[in-house]
């Protein structure tokens, strides 16, 4: 819900001048068959209420005609009074710099709002100008040979682009160690690093995004699959069995989808009545309002239901495959462009797709449940997409010969029993169970004109019903 849809009586109109109104409903509801809706048609049923006095302060003017003004002073200021360095690195460097700045300028002021408004909606256009500059920069290094790509990393850290160290990532798996005397669970205590808090917060993180629970543990438990599954691809995928399943899967994924959860659900029961911060009396009010500024303006609970139609099944399974296949570049990416995992570009990667994440699922759940109001997939979700798949066809054409090497023979067995498993549940699901259950509601109706017609026989009316019986039994429509 917009800012300012839903506001206490005598609010003025405030920030919702700014937005875009999404458009007049075509149906009572406002939504498609099934979705339901409050009186208004603003509100759908999984959507909280909110409360909005509209007070417009200077937070949330827009300032284009200012950012217009600073901008051309500060290109006025470099052509005008600064000379020119004669070094035509640094200048190509600072000119491809400039042009994503004066890129994100525009952005920024003039860019299509999102689903999000908090803290600001400039903060998320921000972030969807980044990821079409991020998606540029891909198809850049995708037309590039392999050596002029890796080479090219070097103009933004010199230390890039040399191959990496080999590492060993297994090891010794033993959780005791007897030959280790002077610390026997050595092993565990080496795999306490910064990764594990990480991994902590990244899965909190992707709670707050996915919303369901079910979801989030089935793409922890695939990933740890693929783990397994690549290992013979990726050094860094062998690692322990206590790491996978219990480092990872209970105590650091576990944990951190446990306290998302804790999270979704005080936001949910959380009121959301939004004052202007001069129109709160006290200053402790004034201080909550600030916190709560960088909480959400409403929350919409979500209900994937894949088993409830075909559409739905297939739009789970892609996010889940989106997911894995966003995770799997993680480590694909570091590996062919030769960064070592510590790098801050590996870091910066993960904080784009932590701010991105969260609007891109909540557009392609808008788009899959209420396809009626929301007619296209929305623009974050859009180059989400995009650069997942631009991703992959860089690992794809850098290193085909490590992505080609063939599954041991245990491992294709698994898949295969496993991809088995999910079209004969879906051929079962969609398919065969409707035609079974229509075939019992075909037969479940004769018996029912069977039953009507042996009553009516017993009552002394055969002769009536069995000559009207092949002329399409319009006798039960006539009156007696």
């Amino acid at each position: 819900m917009r800012r300012g849809e839903r506001r206490m009586h005598g609010g003025a109109p405030g920030k919702a001048a700014l937005e875009e109104q999404p458009p007049p409903p075509s149906q009572p509801n406002g939504g498609a068959p099934g979705v339901e809706r409050d009186g208004a048609g603003l509100r759908r049923s999984t959507e909280s209420e909110v409360y909005d006095d509209g007070t417009n302060t200077f937070f949330w003017r827009a300032h284009t005609l200012t950012v217009l003004f600073i901008l051309t002073c500060a290109l006025g200021y470099v052509t005008l009074l600064e000379e020119t360095p004669q070094d035509t690195a640094y200048n190509t460097k600072r000119g491809i710099v400039a042009s994503i700045l004066v890129f994100l300028c525009f952005g920024v002021t003039q860019a299509k709002d999102g689903p999000f408004s908090r803290p600001h909606p400039a903060y998320w256009r921000f972030w969807l100008c980044v990821s079409v500059v991020y998606e540029l920069f891909l198809i850049f290094i995708l037309f590039q040979t392999v050596q002029d790509g890796r080479q090219f990393m070097k103009y933004i850290d010199p230390h890039l682009g040399v191959p990496l160290p080999e590492r060993d990532y297994g090891g010794n798996c033993l959780i005791y160690d007897p030959g280790n005397a002077t610390d026997p669970f050595h092993n565990i205590w080496d795999k306490l690093d910064g990764f594990v808090p990480a991994h902590f917060f990244g899965w909190y993180l992707k709670t707050l995004m996915i919303r369901d629970w079910w979801m989030c543990m089935i793409i922890s438990v695939m990933f740890e699959f693929l783990e397994y599954s690549l290992e013979h691809q990726l050094p860094n995928f062998s690692e322990c069995w206590w790491d996978h399943w219990i480092m990872d899967v209970i105590l650091c994924n576990g944990l951190g989808i446990y306290c998302g959860m804790k999270t979704l659900s005080w936001l949910s029961l959380k009121t959301y009545k939004w004052q202007g911060l001069w129109n709160i009396p006290t200053y402790k009010g004034k201080m909550k309002r600030i916190v709560f500024q960088f909480t959400p303006y409403s929350w919409v609970k979500f209900e994937w239901k894949p088993a409830s139609s075909l559409r739905r099944w297939l739009a789970v399974c892609g996010i889940i495959f989106v997911f894995l296949l966003a995770e799997l570049n993680t480590f694909y990416l570091k590996f062919v462009l030769w960064m070592p995992p510590e790098h801050y570009l590996v870091l910066l990667r993960l904080v784009f797709f932590v701010n991105v994440g969260g609007v891109a699922m909540r557009e392609i759940y808008d788009f899959m449940d209420d396809p009626k109001f929301h007619k296209k997939l929305g623009q974050q979700a859009w180059l989400v997409a995009a650069i997942t798949a631009t991703e992959f066809l860089i690992v794809v054409k850098y290193d085909p010969y490590t992505l080609t090497l063939s599954l041991p023979f245990y491992i294709t067995q698994c898949w295969i029993l496993g991809i088995t498993l999910v079209l004969t549940w879906t051929a079962w699901r969609f398919f065969i169970r409707d035609i079974t259950l229509r075939y019992k509601e075909i037969q479940r109706q004769k018996q029912e004109h069977r039953h009507e017609k042996d009553k009516c026989l017993s009552n002394g009316d055969g002769h009536s019903a069995l000559l009207d019986e092949p002329s399409g039994n319009k006798s039960w429509e006539r009156k007696p």
